[in-house]
């Protein structure tokens, strides 16, 4: 192959690569993504991603390959030191094909992970103007690297920083997406203590509902966040009716019975949190079109709302109230099961029975 068909191949092999760690907000897959890459078009050994801490501006090895790669997470670089160090602090790409006679390479590293470096490229990662760590091929197969290695590398860590960056935002509003729904959760269990308990088990419940399902990972992620709040709208209904010591009168049921609504309403006014809506205001709909508050019947119903009723139906089961005592485990599942296809969806029932059910 000449040189030329070799250079076009990388650029084809550089263009999918970009495609593939920009198609993913999983931090965790960029950056192995990342290094994949790294090794594979240099026809390298090995490959690192060191990345800075905005804290202490020390490096430390985010992702590294080879058989004890994940030794060299313990091992931080302070500004300046070892080569991936000496590249941050001089904002410069570098080729090192003798590392060994190197007087800025870090040799704790090689002691740490048992590998010897023979040779290096090593460039800067850049989100926009700001470097965020860098990223090194080390022991070429055959041969030296090259200018044409560093220039193809530095191609990729263009496209890796960006990347990196939009993942680590994406955690971040992630993140603030999980505390508000848990703060939601936590406002009212400050209200009704028994809904703390209640909220817990029942969201247990549905991801072994969820797995027994197969449901897909964002399909299991908005189930537990709709099981957590499931409950939200209980915050708007009075104290004397949430907190009865006694069983409630038709006019105080009704009451009760606009949570779903209430919850439904919270959660519109918070943009994020839009997606849950239809799981929260559908867990009291009823398979045969009887339930509230929108009389769904049967798969018009959505299906997290449809696994939530179940959940919380075992649960108000098998939990003590003032004005009666729990069920017993057998009782409720032989409850479910006789109300499959009028309360509940028959197959939830099945894929709840056959997770949870004790011989």
């Amino acid at each position: 192959m000449s040189c030329n068909e070799n250079l076009l191949e990388k650029m084809h092999l550089l263009m999918d690569f970009s495609a593939i760690i920009n198609s993913t907000l999983d931090t965790s897959q960029v950056r192995e993504r990342a290094i994949k890459a790294a090794t594979q078009l240099l026809e390298a050994d090995a490959g690192s991603l060191l990345l800075i801490d905005p804290d202490t501006d020390e490096l430390f090895f985010e992702v590294a390959t080879g058989e004890k790669g994940g030794k060299l997470k313990e091992i931080r670089l302070h500004s300046g030191e070892g080569i991936a160090g000496w590249v941050v602090k001089n904002d410069e790409a570098v080729i090192v094909n003798d590392v060994q006679n190197d007087s800025r390479f870090f040799k704790a590293a090689d002691l740490a992970s048992s590998y010897e470096t023979s040779s290096m490229i090593a460039v800067p990662v850049r989100a926009g103007k700001r470097m965020v760590g860098v990223l090194q091929a080390v022991n070429k197969f055959s041969g030296s690297f090259t200018a044409e290695d560093l220039n193809v590398l530095a191609s990729l860590a263009y496209q890796v920083g960006p990347a990196i960056e939009n993942a680590r935002m994406y955690e971040s509003m992630k993140e603030t997406f999980y505390g508000v729904s848990m703060a939601l959760a936590e406002a009212l269990e400050k209200r009704d203590y028994y809904t703390g308990g209640h909220t817990n088990r029942v969201s247990a419940y549905c991801m072994s509902i969820g797995i027994r399902l197969k449901l897909g990972e964002k399909e299991m992620e908005s189930l537990w966040l709709a099981s957590i709040l499931h409950d939200v709208g209980k915050i708007g209904v009075e104290d004397s009716v949430l907190q009865k010591p006694g069983a409630l009168d038709k006019e105080e049921f009704l009451i009760m019975s606009r949570h779903s609504e209430y919850g439904s309403e919270i959660l519109s006014h918070i943009k994020s949190h839009r997606t849950l809506i239809p799981g929260v205001r559908g867990h009291h709909e009823k398979f045969n079109g009887n339930g509230y508050p929108d009389g769904m019947k049967g798969n018009d119903i959505p299906l997290v709302a449809r696994i939530i009723a179940v959940a919380d139906a075992f649960d108000a089961m098998t939990s003590d109230r003032p004005y009666r005592k729990a069920l017993s485990h057998r009782q409720a599942y032989e409850e479910l099961e006789r109300c499959k296809g009028t309360q509940f969806d028959p197959d939830i029932v099945d894929a709840f029975l056959t997770s949870n059910r004790h011989s």
